[in-house]
């Protein structure tokens, strides 16, 4: 495995989607009868739909019983909610300034780019449209492609998979510390973008060796980046 791979986040780090799952989770824990602020809902996502419910409402109970299977199934309800609710924004999703100019010139750097996202299916395809950019994009990895999601590092290490590249020829861009947790446990450097509303102080604690405001600036200034520190072989 010898390829460079530029692996990226998408909600939030290309598409300007995580104020909508903001509103979408808020609504959908509302009509289930939690009352959450919408501040605490932010920093939670960028995790998967499950565990973006546990962090919020805490953990199903474990043992035998049907405890366990009452809450398993709200919190099932909730994410089901959530996701009918974002999917009517489907055909207004954006992608973010210079998202696609971005991923466009690091393919044409050279760079693998591949997708690391805990969307899938129809989400997944409604991105993709959003971005206008499947030329550039080598592959993707999704939440139907892993057991664990971010901040677990498997998707980061699945997005290697892909692009045939290994940890240290490799720089995983994302929004959320959730992103920074996943990518340095996979041994991968990380860069921070503050388009997904986290604060840069929580990016650089988290793992990131540069934040930026988002893909434009990003693209911008590649050429000082820590995608400029790789050179191909």
């Amino acid at each position: 495995m010898t390829g460079r791979a530029a692996l990226f986040d998408v909600d939030g780090t290309l598409t300007d989607t995580n104020h909508l799952h903001v509103t979408c989770w808020w609504e959908a824990l509302r009509q289930a009868g939690h009352r959450v602020s919408m501040h605490a809902v932010h920093r939670a996502v960028g995790l998967p739909g499950g565990d973006l419910t546990a962090h919020l409402l805490g953990p199903a109970p474990t043992g035998d019983g049907g405890a366990d299977e009452g809450t398993d199934g709200e919190y099932e309800r909730i994410g089901a909610a959530h996701d009918v609710l974002y999917a009517t924004w489907f055909d207004r999703l954006a992608a973010l300034d210079g998202a696609a100019g971005l991923l466009r010139r690091l393919a044409a750097d050279g760079w693998r780019v591949v997708l690391v996202t805990s969307a899938s299916g129809a989400e997944l395809g409604a991105l993709r449209r959003a971005l206008d950019a499947d030329d550039a994009i080598t592959a993707w990895t999704s939440a139907d492609d892993v057991e664990h999601g971010k901040p677990h590092p498997e998707p980061v290490r699945e997005g290697l998979e892909l692009a045939g590249a290994e940890a240290g020829r490799a720089v995983f861009v994302g929004d959320t510390v959730w992103d920074m947790y996943a990518g340095t446990r996979a041994g991968v450097p990380c860069v921070g973008l503050l388009s997904g509303g986290i604060p840069r102080a929580d990016l650089l604690a988290a793992g990131a060796l540069a934040v930026y405001d988002g893909p434009r600036e990003l693209l911008d200034r590649l050429d000082d980046s820590p995608f400029a520190r790789m050179a191909p072989r």
